[in-house]
């Protein structure tokens, strides 16, 4: 399945894209996804709805704004220099285990929403990574049982605001907190269309332009392995979300640096999680 939501901010709505690619409101079904949705087995109460309802359910109206797939998660976590040319690019060594930080769920937005440039920002960069969607508690999980652990991907812009990230002293989080900072989606798509998340095309284009274009095989530590590691330290929740890192190509490890500017498009994609849009605006604008 794919699961999309919808709406205003504030006021989304549960959705699937259908067999034809359109968008179908399932709020029929009552719950939104949550993480006590992915808790219960939601996916697969889901599917048995749509056996049953699906050509009953309405068609989204295309002006219906685009919202995150998922909502109300417990954490966002990242997973940073997790390909090895990035980590060449920001001129630091392959991290010899995963570089873990948080990103506030308050940064999360919708597929197609702007992202706004912080105010006092001067460092604003982009970062295409694949994200993982836990579906049940995991603790102290294997490599090899990983795989049951995960709902879904996503794509993620994992936005970050590099002076404020390296140059204001402290943790990364800082820089990548801000409100709109992670745009996900357009779709969750469940695990079991996507195939291996390991061997995945990924790339991001700037106005046109591309400037990432890798493969989840380049990963310095795969999918499983990260949903293993991280389990060793805290629950991994139901709807929490694990960022995967970015390969090659952020503004930081151009030369010269490039960072966003008010008007700037980025169109980012990966292999079968579909593509996402966002234009930066300032601050206050």
């Amino acid at each position: 399945m794919k699961l999309i939501r919808f709406g205003a901010h504030g006021n989304e709505n549960p959705g699937v894209l259908d067999g034809n690619g359109q968008r179908i409101d399932v709020s029929g079904f009552g719950e939104d996804y949550t993480p006590a949705f992915f808790a219960s087995d939601g996916l697969k109460r889901l599917s048995d709805w749509l056996e049953k309802n699906a050509d009953k359910c309405p068609v989204v109206s295309p002006d219906q704004r685009h919202a995150a797939p998922v909502t109300q998660s417990g954490k966002l976590i990242c997973v940073g220099l997790n390909y090895a040319a990035h980590a060449k690019e920001s001129g630091m060594e392959i991290p010899k285990s995963p570089v873990l930080f948080g990103k506030a769920t308050s940064s999360i937005c919708g597929p197609y929403d702007s992202v706004v440039i912080p105010k006092g920002s001067v460092k604003t960069d982009w970062e295409v990574e694949l994200a993982i969607v836990i579906g049940k508690r995991a603790n102290y999980v294997s490599r090899e049982n990983a795989f049951e652990y995960i709902a879904g991907y996503m794509v993620h812009n994992d936005v970050s605001e590099r002076a404020f990230q390296l140059e204001h002293g402290g943790q990364w989080i800082k820089g990548k907190s801000a409100d709109t900072f992670a745009p996900l989606g357009p779709w969750l798509v469940t695990k079991d269309e996507v195939g291996d998340p390991n061997n995945l095309h990924l790339w991001l284009k700037l106005n046109g332009e591309t400037l990432q274009d890798s493969s989840t095989s380049d990963f310095v530590f795969n999918t499983q392995y990260l949903v293993s590691y991280i389990s060793q330290y805290m629950s991994l929740m139901p709807g929490d979300i694990i960022s995967t890192g970015t390969p090659a190509g952020v503004g930081l490890g151009l030369n010269p640096q490039r960072y966003l500017k008010p008007g700037d498009v980025m169109e980012l994609g990966v292999e079968g999680l579909g593509v996402s849009k966002q234009t930066a605006v300032a601050y206050g604008a």
